[in-house]
């Protein structure tokens, strides 16, 4: 085991106490997405250093350095853990009170509530009617490639969506349609996990066979994550029924399957070619490449290695530069650039490049204009990315408050989805984004969710039916079956287009449906009589006013007000 510095135990403590604070506050809202991050930066961060080989670090940038950049981490952590609560009070504070629907879901069945399920079966149609012109414009583009695009793995993947580096004309557009395509894969997905009408059950899973794989056999690890993991989330943890053992066992087996896949991956990404083409191409020259020399063999091992999970040794990089004068931090400007991304360069020629400052320094220039003047761009993590706005200092400061307000958003879509399944689809796919925010907290990951938001705040808006009234021109006194019980749904259903009643108006009607003995205002009943006390005997009815037939006013009975009709 390598000897890692003391800052390095201080932060494996800070991530322990962190998580375990954070799993008790899972009711909140914001425990589950905080334990998320706090899981990426041990993935990103510590994994790095066993993954990979720490003494060659030690031995490349000195011990020093590396252990400035695990104070760095440190100061990440501790940022973190205090601002999550304070933005989340902040950010939240109209559903403070709420707990959470993700956990009510996943310990309880109110996944089989009738209204939870129609719920489903309905986003379902809302999404197949954008994906079905969606994968139109595809075809169009790729020449009605249909085998290229549903069919990858006979050898061949289409590319509808692909532009160069630096965009122009329509290519803002082209992004726009490939991330929506990314959020409706993983929609469909998570829809099947949950669903229990076999009809939509079956249409969903049926449309995840001719998705999915045109990212699972392309060389993008980011998108494969982003479209699997949230239906296997989904099925694990809401979907199926066993123990905990069992599920966190297929959890391993899955986490070994993408292991072994990404090392494929990785290895046809070696070779210049994605998976599909590997497919295509085979194995035919095996038998020759187990007598190729020693040193080759090493190499193409390197090649299949994860490298991508170095944000750690990234750190130290950008830690070294700094120090040396090599990178100067630039106060902001890369998030700037990161936050105009979605503006068309057609609209904005002048657009601040994302990173292209960093893979200069990092030695990656030389490249076309078409690529910004780079061969490739790097990620610099998601503490690094801090580090190169503001520092050393206030940079992982900066890179925590981001992460807090990422979680407080997740939480809000926890804590709001009564009744709503879109923003648990929402919160899932959030979980499984904040892994990849790892790399870097970009616009370029989230595309996804926040495309996807759009489309939920549009159909709410205007894909629902309208609110139907009663005759009387009242509103709906349906019981509010996003919060009913499963029992209570199913013997009282909600007809087709009826407005839910909120919470409010269920309490205003209790109140006028009171019983008359209940004359306090909060609805409590009268004290109890006591046994001495003789039982009251009902009240016979008051015999009908009779009026005398004479012309002559009458005088106003007691109690008769002035401004009320004369009896004649």
């Amino acid at each position: 085991m390598p000897a890692f510095p003391t800052p390095f135990w201080i932060a494996v403590v800070v991530t322990v106490g962190a998580g375990l604070w954070f799993w008790r506050k899972r009711q909140t809202g914001f425990g589950l997405p905080a334990m998320a991050v706090l899981g990426t930066v041990a993935v990103w961060y510590f994994g790095d250093a066993f993954y990979n080989d720490y003494d060659s670090m030690v031995n490349q940038f000195g011990a020093e350095v590396l252990a400035t950049a695990w104070w760095q981490v440190v100061l990440f952590l501790v940022g973190f853990s205090v601002m999550v609560p304070q933005v989340h009070r902040a950010f939240n504070r109209r559903w403070r009170q709420r707990s959470s629907e993700v956990l009510r879901f996943a310990t309880g069945r109110e996944i089989e509530n009738p209204v939870f399920q129609r719920g489903i079966d309905r986003f379902l149609v809302a999404l197949i009617i954008a994906w079905v012109p969606l994968m139109g414009v595809a075809l169009v583009r790729t020449d009605f490639d249909f085998a290229g695009l549903f069919l990858p793995w006979l050898g061949r993947k289409a590319e509808p969506w692909s532009r160069e580096r630096v965009g122009g004309g329509l290519d803002a557009l082209l992004s726009l349609s490939g991330y929506v395509q990314v959020f409706m894969t993983a929609s469909f997905g998570i829809i099947a996990a949950v669903s229990r009408n076999p009809r939509t059950k079956l249409i969903a899973l049926g449309i995840c066979a001719i998705t999915m794989p045109f990212y699972l056999l392309d060389r993008t690890r980011n998108t494969m994550l982003s479209t699997v993991v949230p239906g296997l989330l989904a099925w694990v943890f809401l979907g199926m029924r066993g123990h905990i053992v069992v599920r966190f066992a297929i959890l391993g087996a899955a986490f070994l399957f993408l292991e072994s896949w990404f090392s494929f991956v990785m290895e046809s990404r070696g070779e210049g070619k994605n998976v599909a083409a590997s497919f295509a191409e085979g194995r035919e020259g095996e038998d020759e490449e187990e007598t190729e020399e020693e040193e080759e063999t090493e190499d193409k091992e390197s090649q299949s290695k994860h490298r991508g999970l170095n944000m750690f040794e990234e750190l130290a990089w950008i830690t070294t530069f700094i120090e040396v004068g090599n990178y100067t931090p630039n106060y902001g400007q890369r998030y700037f650039a990161e936050l105009v991304n979605p503006i068309p360069r057609s609209l904005w020629p002048d657009k601040p490049l994302v990173g292209i400052d960093y893979a200069k320094a990092r030695g990656f220039g030389g490249g076309s204009a078409a690529g910004a003047g780079v061969v490739a761009s790097v990620s610099t993590g998601m503490i690094g990315q801090g580090v190169t706005n503001f520092g050393r200092l206030f940079g992982p400061l900066a890179s925590a408050l981001l992460m807090a307000f990422w979680v407080a958003l997740l939480a809000r879509q926890d804590l709001r989805a009564r009744g709503e399944p879109a923003r648990l689809l929402l919160y899932g796919l959030g979980l499984v984004l904040t892994f990849n925010l790892g790399r870097d907290v970009t616009l370029l990951v989230l595309y996804p969710y926040l495309f996807g938001s759009l489309l939920f705040w549009w159909w709410s808006r205007h894909g629902r039916k309208p609110a139907r009234r009663s005759p009387a021109g009242g509103p709906n006194l349906a019981p509010n079956a996003a919060t009913a019980s499963p029992g209570v749904a199913a013997s009282t259903p909600v007809s087709k287009g009826r407005r839910e009643e909120t919470r409010e108006e269920r309490q205003r009607r209790r109140r006028r449906l009171r019983p008359i003995e209940f004359d306090d205002e909060l609805g409590e009943p009268p004290p109890p009589r006591s046994a001495s006390e003789p039982e009251a005997q009902p009240e016979s009815p008051a015999p009908p006013r009779i009026v005398p037939p004479t012309p002559k006013p009458m005088a106003p009975p007691p109690g008769h007000f002035d401004d009320e009709p004369e009896a004649r």
